[in-house]
């Protein structure tokens, strides 16, 4: 059980590790990005506009907000927030910021499967989340004692449904992000909003971003199935 413990502490070592990684090159890129300049001088929050109405979309409002690296797209009130150096700033790392959050709007306006499937699992996840790994431990020292052994086992089980939901969560966001990152790309291409430079730039900056996601989704699983060993391997 030890030696399993300190291989799970190692692979969670390594994977915070990683992520720390991916997180500063990501801000290393945006930085560096952010120097070249957008030859057409368009601002992100313009180049967020101008594709949501090249897309049809009409009732999406792009607005400013504090911080670095806060870019969402609200499907609730139906906003694109783009953080202060996205909003005002024209570069190849705003244009790609501001058409990447646009991406989500355009999913949602055509009601892509897996955004769809991720705003369901939002309530959920916000639940779950913060309960699996105290229900999951509580599980385990009912399943210590005698008298309660069987009974913490399913306390400990659906500790573990609860994190398999989160797991869920982080794996149908990858395709909602590279999707669109994807879209995102295709218009900035199609509708000659960057040079050639910038355009490179702008896929460069999305590349990192995506990573961050797919380091959080191994985390995830790596998490979920160390749980899953412990309660599994401790049945009678």
């Amino acid at each position: 059980m030890f030696s399993g413990q300190m291989g799970y502490f190692i692979l969670i070592g390594a994977i915070g590790l990683i992520s720390s990684l991916v997180s500063g090159k990501l801000k290393s890129k945006f930085a560096f990005y952010s120097k070249v300049h957008l030859r057409n001088g368009m601002t992100g929050a313009e180049i967020a506009r101008k594709m949501l109405a090249d897309n049809g979309i009409r009732d999406v409002e792009v607005i400013s907000v504090k911080g670095q690296l806060t870019d969402h797209y609200n499907p609730t009130n139906k906003t694109v927030n783009l953080s202060e150096v996205v909003y005002g700033h024209a570069n190849a790392a705003a244009a790609a910021v501001a058409a990447h959050e646009v991406g989500h709007a355009v999913q949602h306006a055509t009601a892509y499967s897996y955004l769809t499937m991720r705003s369901k699992l939002v309530p959920v996840v916000q639940v779950t989340s913060k309960m699996s790994q105290w229900v999951i431990m509580g599980g385990l020292v009912l399943m210590a004692s005698q008298a309660m052994g069987a009974a913490g086992q399913y306390v400990a089980i659906a500790g573990l449904v609860m994190m398999g939901f989160a797991t869920l969560f982080s794996f149908v966001t990858l395709p909602v992000e590279y999707d669109a990152s994807n879209r995102a790309l295709a218009w900035l291409k199609a509708k000659n909003m960057v040079t050639s430079e910038e355009y490179k730039g702008s896929e460069d900056a999305l590349k990192w971003a995506a990573r961050t996601y797919l380091v959080a989704a191994i985390g995830a699983l790596a998490s979920l199935l160390y749980w899953a060993m412990q309660i599994l391997g401790r049945r009678d």
